[in-house]
């Protein structure tokens, strides 16, 4: 029973990878992108306390 060996398929067959391929061209920093989630949180923050 130790003899008998069982070879699973590779996973990565077939597979492409398109990140490598692809370049957006539209690029935001993560730093201006937290930034601007905080502003709208404080926007609706003073929305909601004051109206």
């Amino acid at each position: 029973m130790a003899n008998e060996k069982i070879q699973m398929p590779s996973s990565g067959g077939g597979l492409i990878r398109y990140f490598d391929e692809y370049k957006s061209k539209i690029s935001i920093k993560p730093m201006y992108f937290i930034i601007f989630i905080v502003l709208v949180i404080i926007f609706e923050f003073v929305l909601y306390k004051f109206f």
